[in-house]
């Protein structure tokens, strides 16, 4: 597993518990790191697609940055006092993938009061929903026109920094 992969399962913990317990919030998340360190975030929910289109434009951006590495978090509600913060890191070199869970609690108000620690767990990648988008996807040139206008309106509005080695 390529070192930014690790690195990036200690930092996407670290990312989600501040969101939850610092600020009440919990996004659904995407980054990418490609070969030189550079790594892209941002909020899914921002992207307002439906779910298919959604994950061509994240294959489509793993792909055109070269990711070496990428990971995608979420909130799952089991039940409304069984939540869980769960984010999977996919490496492009390797069959395997880390999967992250912590068990997120609530006060009276529904706000977020308590996490535990994130569990690591070493998954197969083909296990995961959306452990494919390093696979090419072929796009028709309009849509692949429309994802890089899309991806350019972007750039301004996520976090953009260098992972550097």
């Amino acid at each position: 597993m390529h070192l930014f992969s690790e690195n990036l399962a200690i930092e996407i913990a670290s990312y989600y518990r501040n969101l939850a317990l610092g600020h009440g919030v919990i996004p659904k998340v995407f980054t990418l790191v490609n070969g030189e360190g550079d790594q892209y975030l941002f909020f899914i929910d921002d992207l307002a697609m439906e779910l298919e289109e959604e994950n061509q434009f994240l294959a489509y951006i793993v792909q055109q940055h070269d990711a070496v590495t990428y990971a995608r978090g979420t909130l799952v509600i089991v039940q409304k006092n069984q939540q869980y913060i769960e984010f999977a890191v996919v490496d492009r070199d390797d069959e395997d993938a880390i999967v992250c869970s912590a068990e997120l609690t609530r006060d009276i108000d529904d706000k977020p009061i308590g996490l535990t620690e994130f569990d690591k767990t070493v998954v197969k990648k083909s296990s995961i929903v959306f452990g494919g988008l390093f696979k090419p996807i072929p796009l028709p040139e309009a849509k692949t026109e429309d994802f890089e206008s899309l991806w350019d309106e972007m750039k301004s509005k996520i976090l953009q920094r260098s992972m550097g080695i």
